[in-house]
């Protein structure tokens, strides 16, 4: 069909196969922020900070390396410190760039591309502008007041081309709300998250014309817009325009406009109090963004929801606390593999996708811990993978066993997969409240040959074909599909 650029248009837009399909795709933050490379980690992660001490000191004790420039600019913070101590009072931030793009010789985009590809990833989504303003391409708009302020490389030209020549789908974020190239306050509160962002029409065009250069010239499969996104703008038209080249196209939910005269109430006393209070409940319970525009998905970040939804979403987050790369964090500020294996099968069981992301170091070098990480999921993907990939949720997400280990659930052309968040002990394993038809076939993922099963009033006995090996979880798969 064709969109128009009206609201009642693109909301009929539908989500496409390929992306309910994909479940799990790489993010990339790879801005100036990663030659200081630095962010405290002490505190916590985000959702700890913010729960414990509130936003005004999550801003100033900022977990994410990529906020570096923000958290100089806070008076006494841990980043301010630690830049006049390395760098000097008078050093800019701005002049990163230099060492940034010095160093882009050494990256090699077929080696992230050739790692996202065999750990399983179905697509990628490049940073292309942080909230720093940096661009990571040769825009034929460049920044107003700092001309030379790119990569000297067309990083999101040649990743695309590597990304896609593998059979992946290229996404890009870009931060259309916020550019402190632009301004000079720094983000306190969540208030100031709000308002900080610019508010003339000169920078909605700048931002637009971004988008439009960015859909034109390399041809994304997903828009990722991050904080929402300049007044004055026509969002229906910018989803139209995506839409109508790239029907499978798909935009994310952070693309919420704060009008000027909403910014006017938010700077009052009563307006900041709302804000904190409101967007701290928000974050906390993963609604990172009031979504007041079209979506096709949401994005909760370092947060998973306890049900199925019918609305698509995706849980985005770092391999460690920090998106960016921080050189402060250490092997436990890591989520394990286990952990990771675990929260991709439970996003997967309740409509989820997962974005999980890697910070490089400058030069484009991934750390090997990242890699680690990545490298042990795709190995359980290599073995499970038929029970992530291409499903759909079932009647239900949890469930368990009588030998106390969790149990997720997804399903695919009329099999059940039972995915246990665990390794079994003996030689059998009974699931709770599953029924199976009579002359139902019952396999392990990785294992050659039917199972012998017997039903136990309202559970499921499986027989094991001997002691399994030690996992993060082992998928059966239980066909004809249960109807109940």
């Amino acid at each position: 069909m064709e969109y128009e650029p009206k609201r009642r248009s693109v909301k009929k837009h539908p989500v496409p196969d390929w992306y309910h399909d994909a479940k799990f795709g790489i993010f990339i933050h790879w801005s100036l922020s990663s030659v200081p490379a630095y962010a405290p980690r002490d505190r916590g992660d985000i959702i700890e900070i913010l729960e414990k001490e509130g936003a005004t000191a999550l801003m100033a004790n900022q977990p994410y390396a990529e906020w570096y420039l923000n958290s100089l600019r806070i008076e006494g913070s841990p980043v301010q410190r630690y830049h006049f101590e390395k760098y000097g009072r008078g050093y800019p931030y701005f002049d990163f760039a230099r060492e940034f793009n010095d160093s882009l010789g050494e990256w090699d985009p077929s080696d992230w591309a050739d790692l996202f590809k065999g750990v399983g990833a179905r697509y990628v989504v490049l940073v292309t502008k942080h909230h720093d303003g940096f661009l990571l391409w040769p825009s034929e708009r460049p920044n107003p007041r700092r001309p030379e302020y790119h990569s000297t490389r067309d990083v999101v030209g040649e990743l695309t081309n590597a990304v896609n020549e593998r059979g992946m789908r290229m996404g890009f974020y870009y931060s259309s709300a916020l550019d402190w190239s632009f301004t000079v306050e720094p983000i306190r509160d969540f208030a100031d998250l709000l308002v900080n962002g610019p508010a003339d029409r000169g920078y909605a065009e700048y931002a637009e014309g971004h988008w439009r250069e960015l859909i034109d010239r390399y041809e994304p499969s997903v828009l990722w817009s991050d904080i929402g996104y300049p007044p004055g703008s026509d969002l229906n038209a910018l989803f139209a325009y995506f839409y109508n080249r790239f029907p499978d196209g798909v935009v994310d939910d952070r693309w919420a406009v704060t009008p000027n005269f909403a910014r006017w109430f938010i700077k009052s006393w009563i307006g900041r109090h709302l804000a904190n209070r409101i967007g701290r409940r928000m974050f906390i319970s993963g609604k990172t963004t009031p979504v007041m525009t079209h979506c096709d998905y949401v994005t909760p970040e370092y947060a998973s929801f306890n049900e199925i939804r019918e609305k698509k979403w995706e849980c985005v987050r770092g391999v460690g606390k920090s998106f960016g790369y921080n050189r402060e964090e250490v092997p436990e500020d890591y989520i394990t593999v286990p952990e990771l294996v675990r929260l991709l099968v439970d996003i997967v069981s309740k409509n989820g996708n997962l974005l999980l992301n890697v910070g490089p170091m400058l030069g484009g070098t991934i750390p090997e811990i990242q890699r680690e990480r990545l490298l042990g999921l795709g190995a359980w993907l290599d073995v499970n993978g038929d029970a992530i990939f291409e499903t759909r949720p079932w009647l239900k997400a949890e469930g368990g066993t009588r030998e106390g280990i969790g149990v997720r659930f997804t399903g695919k052309d009329g099999s059940l997969y039972v995915i246990l968040l665990g390794t079994p002990e003996g030689g059998a394993v009974t699931v709770r409240s599953l029924e199976a038809a009579p002359g139902s076939s019952v396999r392990l993922l990785g294992h050659a040959g039917e199972l012998s099963w017997e039903q136990d009033g309202h559970d499921l006995r499986i027989l094991l074909p001997g002691p399994l090996p030690e996992s993060p979880a082992h998928a059966f798969v239980l066909t004809p599909q249960p109807s109940v």
